[in-house]
């Protein structure tokens, strides 16, 4: 990864002994952050022209109250010991007491390239404070590091080494986010174990009141506040500016929430905790991911930010070769509808690997990994182009893997019978078709640590070099939940585990993603939001994709999982009475407007048949880009998006609608002056509408240029999608 880079040191260290404020402005000018102590408490604000847009808000963490000198928590001293309470409250305080040591400034300017992304190039050009913290009682010291961009502010707790500061154990962090008014959100609600629910947009105000209705029902769901918000969250100010919080680089720490105080409009940060409710354990040298504020008065430069990646460290994986988006296909579809089962048989209520004998079992005739059926998708997918097929349910436990905490769930190297490992790997080595691996853990995390290197190794012997991990139901260790430190671990340690193998990695019910693909590019998406799926599973709202950009792919690409053709359900299962709630062009758009490097072709095949036409989309689009220009939007409304296929000087174009539709209008003055194009544009019909009438479509073909401009009427629920191919013709 080849990096040009410009530092200049521009601050100075001062003494100081009481509390000064100091304040850093953004290279633009546009924003300003202001530091102080009040009281000995660390706070902050933020101005973005002239507005405030975060009010001063207090900073710092709470610890678990322990003894001193003593490995043993708190709670488990006998209430004779001589403890003194005074002592252990205040040595569980990191966020009071603190006089300001130093200050130091710098400025940073670059151009670094990623391995895959939405650009060629990303600019990581910031102003930096950095604050040393003294807190003389205690004698221990804190740094808060601030950054600020030209679209927004990151910041993070330091604990340098020291001697009264090693390990400790984070009881809460008590970061705040003071709002200016009672904003409209776009929010989840929060949840230490799923983010698959629709998104509620609302004010502030009335989260309290519409938490029940909001919660809906998951494999597994934590929720644990009436007030309690997931990260990344979009809001709208009532005088047009746009809000964004989240975080960045979270590694070895729990996942950040946030619970809203509707009396004062302050939300502060909340931790997941682990089984026995601690939200931490750290070592000093150590550091807190980075707190995340996006902030614009247009809603393009919210979609268009690299400040979460900037945020994040610069590739650790030095030959990336191997790393390369994925246009796949697979047998799923046929299962998530209900056409097809992952179990091979139903005549076992349980089962015992290495005991439970497959050969002598009656198949059950839906088993949707089966060689003859995985041979259809490779056939599919070697005439259409595709990179790649995934196929679920191949490993054998499928009969009774979920929902029963179960332990040694899979080994995931052992096939059921009619899927002929070798037969199928040399099947599509021949038609020049890569396998994509599937993990399910059933979050039987311990054991799959236990066949993680077995796993990788029969992956790379097969010639598999991408898996997907999903991570459905309660965790084993039981207690834990999917957003702890302890998973948080897991999870990297999956990624950089399969780094070693040269493995791709798209994981599943997995936490969020905060930018670590830019550390680790081999992870190279993640779900970790409600995908696709649920469209099967009853719908998704129609305006689902016109947020999740502002939202959930703040931190980085989704697996979405879009393309689908046929919206009812019943079609494909009589006894799935689901409908999909999008018309097919906004099926086509999401390639673009769902950024992602890899990317599915989630329907049937026999689906595509039908509408070879609207497929030919899909074949096209390019899933790795030189630019992205984003030219429309407003969530939970509309977006669209130009983006510039790599090496070429083709463009595709990508616009969704939700609920109310939409009257587009954009000009192609992103295309090369002076060269002549011709755009395929694939539209919603005029009688197209996601509830009645969802594949009615039209393509046309026009010429255009740089000069040219387009006016399209998107449907409820709609969309279109435009491939620009330079031609001189």
């Amino acid at each position: 990864m080849k990096r040009l880079s410009f530092v200049f040191l521009i601050g100075i260290s001062c003494l100081f002994h009481q509390a000064e404020a100091q304040q850093i402005a953004s290279p633009d000018g546009n924003l300003q952050m202001t530091f102080t102590l009040q009281e000995g408490t660390p706070v902050y604000n933020l101005v973005y022209k002239g507005k405030e847009v975060i009010k001063p808000s207090r900073l710092g963490l709470e610890l678990k109250k322990e003894k001193t000198g003593s490995p043993a928590d708190f709670d488990d001293f006998d209430v004779k010991q001589d403890v003194n309470e005074e002592e252990l409250i205040e040595r569980a305080s990191l966020y009071n007491a603190f006089t300001v040591v130093s200050t130091k400034e710098n400025s940073f300017d670059e151009v670094w390239q990623p391995v895959w992304g939405e650009t060629k190039d990303i600019r990581n050009h910031y102003n930096e404070l950095e604050v040393t913290l003294d807190q003389q009682n205690t004698q221990r010291q804190m740094v808060i590091r601030f950054r600020l961009f030209n679209d927004g502010l990151g910041f993070r707790y330091e604990f340098p080494q020291q001697a009264n500061l090693t390990y400790f154990v984070i009881k809460e962090e008590r970061t705040e986010f003071a709002m200016t008014g009672d904003h409209i959100a776009f929010w989840i609600p929060g949840d230490y174990d799923t983010q698959e629910y629709d998104y509620t947009t609302s004010r502030l105000s009335e989260i309290r009141g519409l938490m029940r209705s909001a919660i809906t029902p998951n494999t597994s769901q934590t929720p644990f506040s009436q007030t309690g918000v997931q990260t990344s969250l979009m809001m709208k100010t009532d005088d047009g500016l746009y809000l964004n919080l989240h975080e960045a680089a979270l590694v070895d720490y729990s996942c950040m929430h946030l619970e809203l105080d509707d009396k004062r409009m302050v939300f502060q940060s909340h931790l997941t905790p682990d089984a026995v409710g601690n939200k931490g354990y750290m070592q000093a040298p150590c550091h807190s991911p980075w707190r995340t504020i996006i902030i614009s008065d247009d809603a393009r430069d919210i979609l268009a930010s690299n400040l979460t990646l900037n945020l994040n460290e610069p590739c650790k994986i030095e030959d990336t070769s191997w790393i390369k988006p994925v246009k796949y296909v697979g047998v799923w579809w046929e299962m998530i509808t209900g056409k097809s089962s992952w179990a091979y048989t139903d005549e076992f209520p349980t089962v015992q690997l290495g005991k439970t004998d497959f050969t002598s079992a009656k198949p059950n005739g839906k088993h949707g990994a089966n060689t003859e059926n995985v041979k259809k998708y490779i056939d599919f997918a070697a005439t259409h182009g595709f990179d790649a097929v995934l196929v679920e349910g191949w490993n054998i436990g499928w009969e009774d893997w979920f929902a029963k905490s179960k332990d040694y769930v899979f080994d995931f190297v052992t096939p059921y019978h009619d899927f002929r490992v070798a037969e199928i790997r040399d099947y599509a080595k021949s038609k020049g078709v890569k396998m994509m691996m599937h993990h399910e853990t059933s979050s039987s995390v311990r054991n799959y640590e236990r066949h993680m290197e077995n796993a990788y190794q029969f992956m790379s012997d097969n010639g598999y070099n991408s898996v997907k991990s999903g991570y459905v139901g309660d965790m084993i260790p039981r207690g834990e939940y999917h957003y702890g430190q302890w998973l948080v671990n897991h999870y990297q340690y999956a990624v950089e585990k399969a780094a070693d193998h040269k493995i791709m990695v798209n994981a599943h019910e997995a936490v969020r993603p905060t930018g670590l693909c830019r550390t680790y590019p081999n992870l190279i998406g993640n779900e970790s939001a409600r995908g696709t799926e649920y469209q099967a599973f009853g719908g998704n709202k129609p305006n689902h994709v016109t947020i999740l950009p502002f939202t959930r792919l703040i931190g980085g690409p989704m697996d979405y999982t879009p393309g689908i053709f046929e919206m009812e359900i019943s079609k494909i299962n009589p006894d799935n009475h689901s409908h999909v709630n999008s018309t097919l062009a906004n099926q086509l758009a999401l390639y673009v407007t769902m950024y992602s490097p890899l990317q599915m072709a989630a329907d049937l095949p026999e689906n595509y048949d039908r509408f070879p036409d609207a497929f030919q989309f899909i074949k096209d689009v390019a899933i790795d880009w030189d630019e992205s220009k984003y030219l429309e939007a407003e969530p939970g409304e509309y977006i669209t998006v130009a983006r510039k296929a790599k090496g070429t000087n083709n463009w595709f174009v990508g616009s969704v609608a939700g609920e109310k539709g939409y009257l587009s209008q954009i000009n192609f003055d992103f295309l090369e002056p002076g060269k002549k194009y011709l755009a395929t544009i694939y539209a919603d019909g005029k009688d197209a509408d996601y509830k009645t009438n969802p594949q009615s479509y039209t393509i046309r073909k026009m010429k255009v240029t740089h000069k040219s401009r387009l006016k399209q009427q998107l449907a409820p629920g709609g969309g279109y999608a435009i491939s620009i191919i330079e031609t001189d013709k």
